[in-house]
């Protein structure tokens, strides 16, 4: 499986990004959606998941009423509509997936390449 995400750029801080994280395989409709994200001179932490069916989601908490995770199963392809975007939130932003009926938020198996969101004060 291939994970192509785009969308990121530089944003002043109260903007917003739309982040798309486009699939490459039939699959991608059985799989579980995670956005992620890693900070300069940080870890790599969760930011949101989304169900097989796009009816349950899982934020981090500093992103809740702010993201919005969603995915188009016809389109193979995954989004996380960021609006109030902070300072804070300036990182590479990766999307992956795995083949689960859950929603996990560790052991993805297939990760895009990232694209880097800045968020300027």
């Amino acid at each position: 499986v291939q994970l192509q995400a785009s969308g990121g750029g530089l944003v002043q801080a109260g903007g917003s990004l739309r982040l798309s994280c486009a699939a490459s395989e039939r699959t991608f409709s059985n799989s579980v959606m995670g956005w992620f994200r890693q900070a300069p001179g940080k870890e790599r932490e969760f930011a949101a998941v989304i169900n097989w069916s796009g009816d349950r989601t899982i934020y981090k908490d500093s992103v809740k009423g702010r993201f919005t995770i969603s995915r188009d199963n016809a389109k193979n392809t995954a989004y996380l509509q960021m609006n109030s975007l902070k300072p804070e939130d300036t990182a590479v932003y990766y999307c992956a997936t795995k083949l689960d009926k859950g929603l996990p938020i560790v052991g993805y198996d297939y990760w895009g390449q990232g694209t880097q969101v800045t968020v300027s004060s």
